[in-house]
């Protein structure tokens, strides 16, 4: 088998393309001038891409007409059909847009792949209830609160509330009271009776909590220890004030409030490089709370695929606030027009009200969130930056500890196989530090008969560098063999004596746990003492993790095919085509 790319698609024929091109310039001339939605296909089919237009014509055309950023050329690049579905408005079109995104999961568009489901806090409607933190919002008669920004935060006040409210904390009822009961933090409703007022009252105040009255239940909780005090209750008052202390505690310090006391989520974004950032503050009882960052790609129009993430979110998390705040849109009047049309399409949807303040102090809590989201996303760059920086001076360190001018290209290689069958290898590259997966190779082992390891590498190495050589490749500054003097040997020979080639090799050696142990150059096996907590022990330790990973999911895919190959060849009168016609069919050999 000849070494080829990973994650390469099925080349398209140039008649292929053309035809597709020209099916599509037809459907352009077809566009209608009405709202709607638009899906996006590629050669297999599949829908990449969902979108909103208030004009279908003009949005879509849009594609296929002027230059784009590289990320949206890739999309492009991979549209060669497209389906459209006209709506009776733009209302219309944002329920159909995010409908069809939820059913068809498509990989360019915003799918809010690590939000889609919020931890909520829910009080059970039981007879006796309980609080839990839980992702499923379903009408059961519970009560839910959120959604808060991450588990970690649900957990916490959770717990507070658990200290402050003696609730069951079990899921079935035991036989007899636990451990919280002794600490105060259940009524045992297991072994004494409780009247229903009691779980009202304590209902009612955790509702009260949880919908943002923090100062309420504080003050009840000083009237009690001051109450307790009075009385010579002094653990009793040192409790009520350690509850005091844990609510300040879980709560931060309000930044801004508003005086009518509404409960309220205020979203704000940013956009750069083809990345958008999405920052919502959550505002109960006119109070900043909490707030929650999503960070993504996107590919229509920053506003449109802004309101696409706020359909999407309010679709998976159907607890509403009483408002919602939205950002002004860049630009002239007619897009302060569609973008007005837009949200009133969101509220007659979602029956809430939705604002695009445009002064006061409404209007500075959406500079909040926006200048938030601006913020994050310039945090997100720089840590990038910085994980490059990191990569790069890695390789330069390396360079410098084998005496070499500089390395920015690097070759490594893992042989495969269990007892000898099946036998593979790969290769990966890692390019100033990074891997550069469009680069990697598999390969079959061709010549060698049982587990080798040494004239394995003879043969992956004299294949890779005979064909750089034939086809003008690029060539690496270093080679990395999975191995110690053996395998570096072996490289070493083919490379000099059969290619005529002068590349550094260097070995990975591992200690007894299978673990990076030491860097071993040339022939002679000499060891660098590169230290274990430095950038590029690390960066060599990376590298062999993913050639290692390469090899053996590649072994396990060739181990695969051949039992599927070997049991069906064993039956007469099944040959190469019929074999593939029957697991074509049946989708399996089990079945």
């Amino acid at each position: 088998m000849e070494e080829r790319p990973v994650h390469e698609e099925a080349p398209q024929s140039e008649e292929a393309r053309k035809q597709s091109a020209e099916h599509i310039r037809h459907k352009l001339a077809l566009l209608p001038d009405q709202p709607g939605c638009y899906l996006m296909k590629n050669a297999e089919g599949k829908i990449i891409y969902v979108g909103k237009a208030k004009v279908l014509k003009n949005r879509v055309r849009s594609y296929f007409n002027g230059s784009h950023d590289g990320k949206t050329q890739r999309l492009v690049s991979e549209i060669r059909d497209f389906e459209y579905i006209v709506t009776a408005n733009n209302m219309e079109a944002l329920i159909l847009e995010c409908n069809l995104i939820k059913k068809h999961h498509p990989r360019y568009n915003v799918l809010l792949k690590d939000d889609k489901s919020f931890p909520y806090i829910k009080i059970t409607n039981e007879r006796h209830p309980r609080l839990e933190v839980t992702r499923r919002v379903v009408k059961d008669k519970g009560k839910y609160f959120g959604p808060y920004p991450n588990a970690f935060a649900a957990q916490q006040t959770k717990k507070l509330l658990d200290r402050i409210y003696p609730l069951r904390k079990c899921k079935t009822l035991p036989d007899k009271v636990c451990l919280y009961y002794h600490l105060g933090q259940c009524i045992a409703p297991c072994e004494f009776e409780v009247e229903p007022d009691k779980y009202e009252k304590m209902v009612q105040e955790i509702t009260r909590f949880l919908a943002g009255g923090h100062d309420e239940v504080k003050a009840e909780l000083q009237r009690k220890m001051e109450a307790a005090a009075e009385a010579l209750e002094f653990e009793r008052a040192k409790e009520f004030r350690d509850q005091i202390a844990a609510i300040d505690a879980v709560m931060e310090k309000q930044k801004i409030t508003l005086t009518d006391s509404l409960d309220r989520d205020v979203f704000g974004f940013a956009v750069d490089k083809g990345w958008m950032c999405v920052q919502i503050l959550y505002m109960r009882q006119g109070k900043l709370i909490e707030r929650h960052t999503t960070t993504f790609p996107f590919y229509g129009e920053p506003y449109d695929d802004f309101m696409t993430f706020v359909s999407q979110y309010y679709s998976e998390n159907p607890a509403l606030p009483r408002e919602i705040f939205l950002p002004l849109p860049a630009g002239d009047d007619e897009a302060g027009t569609h973008a007005e049309e837009v949200c009133a399409a969101l509220q007659n949807w979602l029956n809430v009200k939705v604002f695009m303040p445009k002064r006061g102090k409404k209007r500075d809590v959406v500079r909040m969130a926006e200048e938030n989201a601006k913020v994050a996303l310039e945090e997100k760059f720089r840590l990038i930056e910085r994980d490059e920086e990191r990569s790069v001076k890695a390789v330069q360190g390396l360079a410098q500890w084998l005496g070499l001018p500089y390395i920015r290209r690097i070759e490594a290689f893992d042989n495969s196989n269990i007892q000898g069958t099946n036998p593979v290898s790969a290769m990966v590259v890692f390019t100033d530090g990074k891997p550069d997966r469009k680069e990697y190779r598999k390969y079959k082992v061709r010549t060698v008969k049982g587990p080798d390891d040494y004239e394995t590498m003879r043969e992956v190495v004299r294949r890779r560098y005979e064909r750089v050589l034939k086809e003008g490749l690029p060539l690496p500054e270093l080679i990395v063999v999975d191995g110690g003097k053996g395998q570096i040997a072996a490289a070493i020979d083919v490379l000099e004596n059969e290619l005529g080639l002068s590349i550094p090799v260097c070995g990975l050696a591992k200690d007894a746990k299978h673990r990076t142990s030491q860097l071993i150059v040339g022939e002679s096996a000499e060891v660098v003492p590169l230290p274990r907590d430095s950038q590029e022990f690390y960066l060599l330790q990376r590298i062999q993790d993913e050639v290692h990973r390469f090899a053996v999911t590649f072994h396990r895919e060739q181990r695969g095919k051949s039992m599927i190959a070997s049991r069906l060849d064993a039956i007469p009168g099944i040959g190469e085509k019929r074999r593939k016609l029957l697991l074509k069919h049946f989708g399996s050999i089990k079945k």
